[in-house]
């Protein structure tokens, strides 16, 4: 393989390894208030109490 096709394939392999490093690195950096955690929270328990009403109805 000439040289100019060794330079792309490394340079492809450095911005794929790059790409994923940073998203590893940020993964965790998403902060959710505490008032926003707190309508989650009572959204995902009403919906689960309409699921659970409707279990009981059939």
């Amino acid at each position: 393989m000439p040289l100019i096709g060794w330079i792309i394939l490394l340079v492809a392999l450095a911005l794929i390894v790059g790409s994923l490093m940073l998203l590893r690195d940020s993964a965790h950096s998403m902060k959710i208030s505490d008032e926003k955690m707190k309508k989650i929270q009572a959204r995902k328990a009403e919906i689960e109490a309409e699921e659970s009403a409707e279990d009981k109805e059939w």
